[in-house]
């Protein structure tokens, strides 16, 4: 990182949604968080508030059910689309079990598309609870959040000296687009130890649009210690990527985060990945005027550097979830 942060800034990004403002400007100002923090606050972002709110509320009466409930659309029987339902505990963070559970999804695909057909991991259909207006919520709200994200990128483009449809041409034309909603239920005994509900990582694509409730509990690494990043109403937190760490030579820097499970009742997240395409292959981005960035190995938990990183993004997607659930892993290799 260029210097150490305190917060995270909260950036308009209007005028990259509905026009009208200086787009150029809200990219400077994306470009600066990227180079800064790697996170940032969006308001202005045009998602509807309804369809938050009733996504929210469903979620919670979701997560009221009990185990044997939920795992009706458990995870095993997602096969290689690896979506549907998981246990407080399934999922690991840097090989310790998460204190969560949740429900992963991505793009609905049916039987007859081309990557379903040919078994790809990580494509098909959803799993979804009968719980009336749940499946709806879910595909409306991810297709508002992909649009964003599109948006979004045309941002980050500019901000690094690009024509903005730069990523759109090369990487996100047809996105890999994974959404999650995760449910921190408050901690069952008093303990002196932190509880991560999700431990030190960093993300792995290109962008994370993540949607809090109104509890709390996100911390994002500056290099003086952790600076929260509280819920500001009506905003999405955003952060950069591995796969954006590596197209940028580390200019812009995928930030280390966690979650600090203080909450006394249970805590709702959403966050939703937009990244490069599953067969896009991840090089790096000929940036004007930008020098060569130190690499960060020494100072990342799992000292490893994405720059070492050659392949597709599904490659490495497929490499970082075999790792948070080791079980599905023959569904890869089958």
């Amino acid at each position: 990182m260029d210097s150490e942060f305190s917060r995270v800034p909260v950036i308009d990004v209007s005028a990259l949604v509905v026009g009208g403002g200086d787009r150029r400007q809200v990219a400077e100002a994306i470009g600066a968080a990227c180079r800064q923090s790697g996170f940032f606050y969006v308001v202005g972002h045009g998602v509807d508030q309804g369809l938050q709110q009733r996504l929210e509320s469903l979620s919670r009466r979701f997560f009221a059910q009990d185990v044997a409930t939920k795992m009706a659309i458990g995870m095993e029987r997602g096969g290689r689309a690896w979506r549907g339902y998981f246990r407080v505990g399934d999922e690991l963070t840097s090989g310790r079990p998460d204190l969560k559970e949740g429900i992963y999804f991505g793009q609905e695909l049916g039987p007859d598309h081309p990557k379903v057909k040919a078994g790809v991991p990580l494509h098909g259909p959803n799993l979804f609870p009968p719980i009336p207006g749940f499946r709806e919520t879910v595909l409306d709200y991810l297709d508002r959040v992909t649009w964003l994200g599109h948006a979004l990128m045309k941002g980050m483009a500019l901000s690094l000296g690009l024509e903005e449809s730069y990523f759109a041409t090369h990487y996100t034309g047809e996105p890999t687009v994974l959404f999650r909603i995760f449910n921190y239920p408050p901690p069952r005994e008093r303990s002196t130890e932190p509880q991560w509900g999700v431990g030190e990582h960093t993300d792995y694509g290109l962008l994370t649009i993540l949607k809090q409730d109104d509890l709390g509990g996100l911390q994002v690494k500056s290099k003086t210690g952790w600076v929260p990043a509280p819920p500001i109403p009506n905003s999405f937190v955003c952060n950069i990527g591995d796969m954006l760490d590596r197209m940028t030579g580390g200019l812009y820097r995928s930030t280390p985060h966690r979650v600090l499970n203080v909450a006394t009742r249970d805590r709702l997240s959403f966050p939703c990945f937009f990244d490069p395409g599953f067969d896009a292959e991840i090089k790096p981005i000929a940036i004007p005027g930008a020098a060569a960035i130190a690499s960060d190995r020494a100072e990342r938990w799992d000292r490893a550097s994405v720059h070492d990183f050659r392949g597709t993004y599904g490659d490495y997607l497929l490499a970082k979830v075999a790792k948070v659930f080791p079980d599905l892993r023959r569904e890869i290799e089958s």
